[in-house]
């Protein structure tokens, strides 16, 4: 899978520094093997009809599920980094078109609703995440799936492993932190949060939007 390591577009990190998802480094495979088991637990648990991520990147899940026969879309801001989401869709056999470059404050109802949307590594990015769930709400037909960094675990960790450690552990691009408690409160005022998971570093909640 080819990822944007660190590429900018327009001053913002787009996509993923290096390549977690293939990465042959045991600690890195045993983390994303949490975060993989929580976001997939949660998706087979609803069985969701249609899935729009947001924030997709360079589509690794969008082409995951996409190759389970689910019905879904992947959208990002980048252009650069859906460009490489579309060549990691035609080289896994599955249509490119599902791709499409939009910013999250963007997306419409009559356009980009799904019965299931999913964001994931995306609002720790954003200068305004209160109108991102906003949006978020707006789309979301039935569930949303959101993640973010848990802080200061997130930090610490990369601090520990002698990675940015100038800016105290905070990955390039990172510009909002959350606590587990922080963030279910952030999200409470927007949805119903249906469960709480906690893969190290992370914290993933379910949740269904507030009409």
């Amino acid at each position: 899978m080819k990822i944007s390591q660190g590429q900018f577009e327009k001053g913002i990190v787009v996509g993923n520094n290096f390549d977690k998802y293939g990465s042959s480094n045991p600690i890195v495979r045993v983390i994303m093997r949490g975060f993989y088991g929580a976001l997939d637990g949660l998706v087979h648990k609803i069985k969701p009809s249609s899935i729009h991520e947001v924030g997709c990147g360079e589509g690794y899940w969008t082409v995951r599920w996409a190759g389970e026969g689910i019905d879904v879309r992947g959208s990002d801001f980048s252009s650069k980094v859906i460009d490489i989401a579309k060549q990691n869709a035609n080289a896994r056999g599955v249509d490119p078109h599902i791709f499409s470059s939009r910013s999250i404050y963007d997306l419409r109802p009559e356009r980009d609703a799904a019965d299931l949307v999913v964001c994931c590594e995306v609002l720790e990015h954003l200068e305004d995440p209160r109108a991102a769930l906003n949006v978020l709400r707006n789309i979301s037909e039935s569930y949303v799936i959101l993640s973010v960094p848990r802080e200061p675990i997130w930090c610490a960790l990369n601090m520990a492993r002698g990675k940015y450690v100038r800016s105290l552990g905070n990955t390039p691009g990172h510009i909002q932190h959350w606590t587990s408690r922080a963030f279910v409160g952030l999200v409470s005022e927007y949805f119903e949060v249906l469960e709480v998971r906690r893969p190290l570093p992370w914290t993933m909640l379910l949740a269904r939007a507030r009409k």
